[in-house]
């Protein structure tokens, strides 16, 4: 059976990356970083003190020069690049918090967002916890196929590492995204956006003094960084414009979630809570959902009721088809 146009390119990452981690003795995720660095800038390899040493750049450049990118799209490069992460953060174990937002939940992200936002009116999206650009990417090849607009991303992220993934990522997907290495608590320089998405870190933010400074903060102790980062995205996006959060199911259960809740009715429409299939989590502890939030003005209202409820098994394709038809049709009878 032949192989797909992303099991090619991945395997191609994979078997150049095998060579630079050999014989630079780096680690799976270094040595991926700096082959697709190599791989956008023509196949040239960069040799720094004599390493790679002269035989592993031949056998570099010979792999590199079978590699055409022409041949593959966008969506085909991110999937290849994902697997190719996925690997590497295996190996070196990386905390929850920071790993890669699967497909099946991005792809829906996307979908929400098309809906919500109106495809054609998207065009600048942030997440202020990018990493490896993963779910970024997926919104934007989604409404950039959609509509054939170039669509503007803007990534946030403290840790330098996925940071370099996302961006030379989005240089072979040729994606017009900037991206900034810093703690997205603080000011952003971003210009207010049409939507922001964002798969929220969960757990508490350790700086209390800035934390101070947002309404969502903690009346003792150390506050949520998610809800933090949910009131800071929305700060940065248009009047009229949507966040699309990945949160704790019970996010609007919980002790701390009365300055979340008291904050939200001032300056944002909660239009939505839809809990992911719960087939994708091990526990139900662990189960997430997509909160949705429309930022006051520009003739945004509320929607009443709210859009309630839980995707239903990922793997009933009649019944997931039918539920995503629901979302749309309720959106149209109670959003335009």
């Amino acid at each position: 059976m032949p192989k797909s146009a992303v099991e090619t390119l991945f395997d191609q990452f994979d078997q150049t990356t095998q060579l630079i981690e050999k014989n630079l003795e780096t680690t799976y995720l270094d040595a991926l970083t700096e082959t697709i660095a190599n791989i956008a800038d023509g196949g040239r390899v960069k040799v720094a003190d004599g390493l790679p040493d002269a035989d592993t750049v031949a056998q570099l450049e010979a792999l590199y020069a079978t590699v055409n990118l022409n041949q593959f799209d966008a969506e085909e490069i991110r999937q290849a690049v994902q697997l190719a992460t996925l690997k590497g953060l295996r190996q070196v174990k990386v905390e929850p918090n920071k790993q890669m937002t699967p497909d099946a939940i991005g792809y829906l992200v996307a979908y929400l967002a098309e809906v919500f936002g109106g495809a054609d009116q998207i065009k600048t999206v942030l997440d202020p916890v990018v990493g490896t650009g993963n779910l970024l990417a997926t919104v934007i090849n989604h409404i950039q196929k959609l509509t054939g607009n170039t669509v503007q991303g803007f990534g946030i992220d403290n840790d330098d590492s996925l940071l370099e993934i996302a961006g030379i990522s989005s240089e072979l997907q040729k994606h017009t995204t900037t991206f900034f290495h810093q703690d997205a608590i603080e000011p952003l320089l971003v210009k207010p956006v049409d939507i922001a998405v964002a798969d929220l870190p969960i757990g508490f933010y350790p700086l209390d003094e800035r934390a101070a400074d947002f309404e969502t903060h903690a009346a003792s102790g150390h506050s949520y960084a998610h809800h933090l980062l949910i009131e800071q995205t929305m700060h940065y996006v248009k009047e009229g414009g949507y966040g699309f959060f990945l949160v704790p199911n019970v996010i609007l259960e919980t002790d701390e979630a009365k300055q979340l809740i008291k904050w939200v009715t001032k300056h944002v429409y909660l239009q939505g809570l839809l809990s992911l299939p719960a087939n994708l989590f091990k526990t139900k502890e662990g189960q997430k959902a997509i909160l949705i939030l429309q930022k006051q003005g520009a003739g945004a209202k509320q929607a009443d009721p709210i859009l309630l409820g839980e995707f239903p098994n990922s793997n009933d394709q009649k019944a997931f088809a039918t539920y995503l038809q629901k979302i749309r049709t309720w959106h149209k009878d109670n959003l335009q």
